[in-house]
Formats: structure tokens, sequence, C-alpha cells
């Protein structure tokens, strides 16, 4: 077979195709599954993505079933030429440039070329980019939500109007329910597979395989896009920093996973939402966080994965090196008392996924203020999340979260106490922990970590104007000692 076009697992939408009746490669390599420990709701969503994108393929498609990919490329082609778009990973890069006649194509399924970004990037010094300045930039370059030369709205950012706590007493958003997929005979098959593999093979998961609740198809992943920018983008800019226990998707689209299988293309999904600003079906303050996330955010992590380069992975500015409890590492969260920890890492062990900030502010700034390996944290969150790829994660995680890179993607290190947790939601009722406890039986673990770290990292924060504030209240307490010994508790075992 030559002349074929070979497609990874998370290149499923017809954008990656070249040619209308070009042959297709499709592998199933286990020995992915075998590398890591995967949450099974995860492992579910990309087979059934694989086989039901085979399945529209038809006769034009090889689907092979491997040990590796290597292994499965002989099978499929033999000695016969393939091309293949860049793949997503640094070590999915070096497999298809190590084989012989496989001519890789540039990426699909982002906004920009590598060669543009590094261009503007040198531009900008390099060193220290920053995402404010990249979006800007990127509006401008492709007139998006725009007015003329100036930002629709007048603002660039809405922020000022996007980060309001959850209602009062409310319990959910009562936004209009997200699309949920049905599950059909491929998914059927897939469980069953899953379930063989964990009896004879020896591989093994984490987490839940409940109903799969993320599209699985081109057709599954519109009918997603249509259904949250019709009935939920009017609401989704106010309450998207915000957490409720009982309402863990609120207002949020809901189509990470599908963008990075490749089943959405991020242009339709900008133009989508700018339509129904300019028809006035939505907010300017939502439309443009939503654009935000992914021609600011998404593109800006994607971008920075290949500029910094796979050394990046290696940064630990902060020099944490507390290997990742197994409690967490299992998805343990019936063993934890801190609602919030608790009620997040149930969300995450039941569906694979949860939304941006209990990301960023409940699992990774817990990782933060213990001092976790940055390294296991990544990898941790790559294996965990239904949308978790290592393009996603390193600069996420190791940048952001664990501001391992010392600064080079982010301002500041994301920490903060139990006052935080408490504003943006309900999270902190009914806990056994007080947020504003530092010390004593009912001291809040997120309390205590905020200011062990800020006694840790005094040095790195006090000459940071964005964090320096942290530093005078540390100094201003008179109970350190006693905050660092409560703080101590949460080494032992979950909090």
């Amino acid at each position: 077979m030559s002349g074929a076009h070979w497609l990874f697992g998370d290149q499923l939408g017809p954008h990656f195709v070249t040619g209308r009746n070009a042959p297709v490669v499709m592998i199933e390599a286990r020995s992915v599954f075998r590398r890591r420990r995967f949450h099974r709701a995860k492992a579910h969503l990309v087979l059934s993505a694989m086989r039901h994108r085979a399945a529209e393929l038809g006769n034009r498609v090889v689907y092979v079933r491997a040990e590796t990919y290597r292994e499965g490329l002989r099978e499929a082609v033999g000695d016969g030429a393939v091309t293949v778009r860049h793949p997503t990973s640094h070590a999915a890069v070096r497999l298809v440039r190590s084989l012989p006649r496989v001519e890789v194509l540039p990426a699909r399924g982002f906004l920009l070329s590598h060669e543009a970004f590094r261009a503007w990037a040198d531009e900008h010094g390099g060193g220290r980019l920053r995402q404010e300045d990249f979006y800007r930039w990127m509006r401008r370059d492709l007139d998006l939500l725009m007015d003329g030369d100036e930002p629709a709205g007048g603002r660039w950012n809405h922020d000022h109007a996007n980060r309001e706590p959850p209602p009062k007493g409310a319990g959910t958003l009562d936004a209009p329910a997200p699309y949920r997929p049905r599950e059909d005979a491929v998914d059927e098959e897939v469980r069953a597979d899953l379930d063989r593999w964990e009896r004879e093979d020896g591989i093994r998961f984490v987490g839940r395989d409940g109903p799969r609740r993320f599209p699985a198809t081109r057709r599954e992943a519109l009918a997603a896009l249509r259904r949250f920018v019709r009935h939920r983008l009017a609401g989704f800019g106010p309450y998207e920093d915000a957490m409720l226990a009982d309402d863990p998707v609120m207002s949020h689209s809901l189509l990470s996973s599908s963008l990075n299988l490749g089943l959405l293309d991020p242009a339709e999904c900008l133009a989508a939402a700018e339509r129904a600003w300019r028809d006035g079906r939505a907010p300017v303050n939502s439309v443009e966080g939503y654009v935000r996330q992914i021609a600011g955010w998404r593109e800006y992590v994607w971008q920075l994965y290949w500029y910094f380069g796979d050394d990046y992975r290696t940064g630990n500015a902060l020099r944490h090196r507390a290997p990742l409890p197994e409690w967490f590492g299992e998805l343990d969260a019936d063993a934890v008392t801190a609602r919030c920890l608790g009620t997040v890492l149930a969300q995450v062990r039941d569906t694979g996924w949860t939304h941006h900030i209990p990301r960023l502010m409940v699992l990774g700034n817990f990782a933060l203020q213990r001092g976790w390996d940055p390294r296991e944290v990544t990898g941790w969150f790559h294996r965990s999340f239904v949308d978790g790829y290592d393009w996603v994660m390193l600069p996420n995680v190791t940048g952001m979260s664990q501001y391992a890179d010392g600064g080079r993607m982010t301002t500041k290190p994301y920490t903060a106490g139990g006052a935080y947790i408490h504003r943006m939601s309900d999270l902190c009722g009914d806990c056994a922990y007080r947020p504003s406890d530092r010390t004593g039986q009912r001291a809040c673990p997120y309390t205590t970590g905020y200011w062990s770290f800020a006694h840790r990292h005094r040095a790195l924060l006090a000459g940071n104007q964005r964090t320096a504030r942290a530093v005078r209240g540390l100094d201003r307490l008179g109970d350190v000692d006693e905050v660092l010994h409560t703080d101590r508790r949460w080494d032992a075992g979950p909090p």
C-alpha cells in the first residue's frame, strides 16, 4: 500500500485527510496504554473516536491493531511511502522522523504556523513571552472580534465582567444542559476490549468509565458546538471562573476534547461564537471569554510547547521534588476530608474532566503548595483528563500551574489560600476545615499551604511585584511557626 496517509488518534477531523480518495492508515497501538496508566474514560473516548472514524472512512482505511506504531505501520504499508500531518508531541515527531519513507506535512487543527509564531516570539524577546500580547496580536491578525481597528466592546479583555463568584445559595447555575452523546455498538465493543485488556493483558487504568460524555464523531462534535453557541454561550462569561459542587459543568463548552481529537477546527468554533455576538445572541463579555480560551490560551500553549522545546519538561525552578502520593494518583476522593479537593478529585475520577479553575486553583494549587515534583504532576494531568495531551499539559502544568519554568510563561506562581476558594465557590460549606483558620484542628489545608509556600519561597516572591504582598503578609503573622507545624500535617496523608 503506497501513497497512504497516516492518521493519528488525535487527527480525526476531515481537515486532516489529504485528497478525496487517498488511502488512509490508522493504528491502534496498545503500547500507548502500557506506558501510561490512563483514565479509563479517556482510553474509551480515544478508541471510540478512532473506530468511529475508521467506520466513516470505510474501504479507504486500513485499520491495524498492533502492539506498537512501528509494527502497525509495517503491517499496513510494508515498504510503501506514507504522509502524516505533524504530530502533537515531541515523542511522536521523533517516531515519524525515524521511520523510512514517511513525509511529515504541516500541522492542522491550529490557527498559526510554527514559523509565524516563532517570528512573533523572537520579535518579542523570546525569553519571557506574555499571553496577553500574543492574544491581542492574534485578534488583529485574524480580524477576530474586532470593530475596525478596535476590539469589540471597546476592550481587549472583559475579565472584569467574567470573574463573578457563583450566585449565593444557587446550588447550580441553572444553565441549559450540554449536549450528551448516545453510546452505540462501537462503544460497547471498546468497553469489552478495555475489560479484556485489564483482565488478560495487564493494562491498568484509573478512574471510572461511565456512559461516554464527550463527542467521538465529527457529527456529535458539531452538534455539541451548535448547542453550546445557541443555548449556553450567552451565560458563559460571568461565571467562567466560579465553582459549584453540584454543577461542575456550569456553562462551559465541554468542547476541549473534541478540539484536541481534531473533530473540530478552532477556526469554526471562533466563527460560530463571533456570529452569535454580531447577531445579538450572546454578550460581548461571554464571547470574548470564549475567544480568549481558544485564540488566546489554547493556541498560545500549543505554540509554546514547540517554541520552548522538549527540554522544557525538565524545568524545576522551585526545586520541588516530593513524590505524588498514592491517594492522589489513584483518584481516591473518598480518602480526602477537605471538601473542595475531595469534590474536584471525585469529578476527575468519575468523568475525566473538570473545568480550568478547579484544575488550576484546587488541584494544581495543592500540588504546588505541597512541593510535588512538577514532572509527576504534569504526567498525572496528562493521564487523568480526557482532553489531556503532552502539548496541552506541559505548558499548562509545568509552566503555569507549577511555575517550574521560573516565569518564562507566567508572571507569578498561581497559589492562593482558602479565602479564594471560599469566595469563588460553594465548596467550603459543610467542610471540616475553615478557610479563615491557619492553625488548629480546623485549619484549612490551602490556607496553611499558602503561608508555608510563601515562607519557603519568600526570596522569590519578595522580588516579584505581583507576589511581594504575600511576603509582607507573612511578616505580619505572629504565629508562623505554628502555621508551618500545622501545614506539615498534610505531608503525612490526604487533607
